[in-house]
């Protein structure tokens, strides 16, 4: 006959522990604190003492306490989570400007969910996902219609479009962040033509860039206005590849190469660099001045030393993260705009006339 298995022994408190997740009403009363003020401690920028965040943070360590974030979001109804839409990442500009708007978004709070574009024509397929997250908002570096940004208006979701404008009718009623393409675009050929470049040439961005048909039209519009023949326009992907398949497409055309050539951006700058001066012997400034848009690490380097524009990257994050928050925090209606200058970079690749310094104010 088989004897009776005793009874199981009640579990320890160690046990016990193991058993099910530590909360913070656990944490609170170890630290002897109210469970708000252990929320608090866990909450970027919240205000709360030092005495008290010394203790919540031992209790949480003892305990070996994790918060909860989607308990959080349940309570609070929001995800701490923005959406950043970004297209075209193989571009070096791109993940640039994703590290500065991460790290200006934890700033805040926030975590970044990624919805990279191959093109910045499949923004329809990258915002159908996004609905399906419940972010708290979005960053938006691709075009976006009049159609999408009444989308984003109708599900009540804050957006900021970085990098990117809206249109005229929609330019009132969406925040942006952006630098100032066109003056960027008309400051690069006006110093070119000030040195004696008079034949132009442009590899430009992917057709449904709209930062690239920005600087293609002010370039052009500064030519004009400089009575200058219109440049030879050909058509790049902002990859290395197009700037050396550019500067052949446009000698073609020509029969010479131009005095000057402008790329999109600084990637395809150094692919036309290198494919004039190790594949074609052109001599780079003496006879072709190339410039390009961006100043990316590699663009300052000592083999390419790139004469090109620089967008004040970490300015016009800042500012984006900060907008977005307030809008999540106030949901505040009034559209802000926050146009940033580009900063020109001599660099080694064009011939450039000095500018003369201007006299000192009396």
């Amino acid at each position: 006959m088989k004897k009776a298995k005793p009874p199981a022994s009640p579990p320890t408190s160690a046990t016990a522990h193991e058993a099910r997740r530590v909360t913070s009403y656990d944490v609170a009363l170890a630290a002897g604190v109210s469970q708000s003020a252990v929320s608090r401690c866990f909450k970027p920028g919240a205000s709360v003492s030092k005495e008290t965040y010394a203790r919540v943070m031992a209790a949480a360590a003892e305990l070996d306490y994790i918060p909860n974030a989607a308990a959080r979001s349940l309570i609070t109804r929001r995800s701490n989570m923005v959406a950043v839409i970004i297209s075209n990442l193989t571009n070096l500009y791109y993940p640039e400007a994703l590290s500065e708007l991460s790290q200006q978004l934890v700033r805040h709070g926030k975590r970044v969910l990624l919805f990279n574009l191959a093109r910045e024509a499949d923004v329809d397929q990258a915002l159908a996902d996004v609905w399906q997250y419940q972010v708290d908002g979005v960053i938006a570096s691709a075009g976006l219609s009049d159609a999408h940004i009444g989308e984003f208006e109708r599900r009540h979701v804050p957006l900021v479009m970085f990098n990117r404008a809206a249109s005229d009718q929609r330019m009132h009623s969406v925040n942006s962040v952006l630098c100032d393409q066109r003056d960027a675009s008309r400051m690069l050929v006006s110093r070119l033509a000030a040195a004696g470049h008079r034949q132009f040439a442009i590899v430009d961005g992917p057709a449904d860039s709209s930062a690239s048909a920005e600087r293609r039209q002010a370039a052009c519009e500064r030519l004009a206005e400089l009575g200058l023949p219109p440049p030879v326009v050909v058509t790049g992907n902002h990859d290395y590849r197009s700037g050396a398949d550019g500067l052949r497409a446009v000698i073609a055309q020509l029969g010479r190469a131009p005095d000057a050539i402008i790329c999109g951006n600084d990637v395809m700058a150094i692919g036309c660099l290198d494919c004039a001066r190790h594949e074609l012997g052109i001599d780079v400034p003496g006879r072709l001045s190339v410039a390009g848009f961006d100043a990316v690490e590699p663009s300052n380097w000592l083999s390419y030393n790139l004469t090109t524009l620089r967008q004040p990257m970490q300015k016009m994050a800042a500012a984006a993260a900060d907008l977005l928050a307030n809008l999540i925090d106030s949901h505040d209606t009034q559209a802000e705009r926050r146009v940033f200058g580009a900063q020109f970079i001599a660099g080694a690749t064009a011939r450039l006339v000095a500018l003369k310094p201007q006299p000192l104010a009396a």
